[in-house]
């Protein structure tokens, strides 16, 4: 790896801060890519001296995915990661862009079950997580599982429902548990909340709150696809691909949660120096005084940013994580965990812009 791409000039002193000399002069930066794709500061990739089988059987989930989803290849790369690091993910498009269809094309290739709640301002808590239900012919109240009793989760519109029924997952993504009339519930084994938010219509809608968007270890943002894509898309749907069949789509499970389950004890035994662990601390502090930020990272996120960056190295084929591995996973890990100060929006920053100015000052352990 050449260390002298990894360390940025500082910017002149104009009396910009530096992220809107940033927002003036460079280009914002990248989105976190896909291996398949050029990563913002992509790790290098040298073959294992052991293939482990169930990082073959994780990585083929993205191709096989690729059969349903086009042009979302940082999204299926980012969901794998999460499966991995065992966390959740928050993606954000504007409609049309294949978010619910990526998720059931997820459960149908690692064959787990996957169950919609569509979030709507009448939604309650106990329609996520179940309620208590009287059963007339034992005269007594039985619990009736809700729709959070499933692998994958998908919380459609999230920010459409209260902060009440918001609040009703917290529980859920963090003890992977739910109570309900004071007795605790485990729910399955594996377990991810997929979160959905519309980025252009805020009329009649509940921001998540920060205590919440912490939870998430990923935000992931889905683009709409390049012109090429979306002539395959169009392709594909003239020779009667139907994205509610996926069966007759081709896609087969290739992958099992017993595949996962050893995917994970894998990435458990990923070794990480002590130096990229300050690195990532460095990165997590230096949002905490940036100008144009009223909100950083919290201790949280530094975790999260090392779950997400060991799981990445583990499935590019290493048993160590690298700076570059910090930088390629800060961006969706940390951004949706800051927030900016009102003059910062006013100038137009954004907080990718702000993560990248973090990046470039932050020195790169040797």
């Amino acid at each position: 790896m050449s260390d002298q791409s990894r360390f940025a000039q500082h910017p002149a002193d104009d009396g910009r801060t530096p992220e809107a000399q940033s927002h003036q002069d460079s280009p914002a930066a990248p989105e976190f890519e896909a291996p398949a794709s050029t990563a913002p500061a992509e790790p290098a990739r040298p073959a294992p001296p052991s293939e482990s089988p169930a990082r073959s059987r994780l990585a083929a989930l993205r191709s096989e995915i690729g059969k349903a989803v086009v042009g979302q290849d940082s999204a299926i790369t980012g969901l794998v990661i999460a499966l991995l690091a065992q966390g959740h993910v928050l993606l954000e498009g504007v409609p049309g862009v294949a978010k619910t269809l990526l998720v059931r094309s997820l459960a149908a290739t690692l064959d787990v079950k996957t169950t919609r709640v569509q979030f709507t301002p009448d939604l309650m808590p106990g329609d996520v997580t179940g309620s208590m239900i009287y059963d007339a012919a034992t005269s007594a109240f039985e619990f009736r599982e809700g729709p959070v009793f499933t692998n994958l989760l998908l919380a459609d519109e999230i920010n459409r429902t209260p902060p009440k029924t918001q609040a009703s997952l917290l529980e859920a993504m963090e003890e992977r548990q739910v109570s309900v009339d004071g007795t605790p519930r485990a729910l399955p084994d594996p377990f991810m909340v997929v979160a959905t938010q519309n980025p252009v219509e805020y009329e009649g809608t509940y921001p998540l709150p920060e205590a919440q968007l912490d939870r998430f270890l990923l935000k992931l943002v889905l683009p709409v696809p390049p012109r090429e894509d979306e002539i395959e898309i169009m392709r594909r749907h003239a020779h009667r691909f139907n994205p509610r069949d996926l069966h007759g789509a081709g896609l087969r499970p290739v992958a099992s949660p017993a595949d996962l389950a050893a995917a994970r004890a894998e990435v458990a035994e990923v070794d990480v120096d002590e130096a990229v662990l300050a690195y990532a601390v460095d990165i997590v502090r230096a949002t905490r005084v940036s100008p144009s930020l009223k909100l950083g990272v919290s201790p949280r996120g530094a975790t999260a940013l090392l779950a997400a960056s060991r799981a990445w190295a583990w499935l590019c084929g290493r048993t160590f994580v690298t700076p570059d591995d910090v930088k390629a996973l800060a961006l969706p890990t940390l951004r949706h965990r800051v927030s900016l100060r009102p003059e910062a929006e006013l100038e137009g920053i954004s907080t990718q812009q702000v993560i990248g100015s973090v990046l470039s000052n932050v020195p790169v352990p040797r």
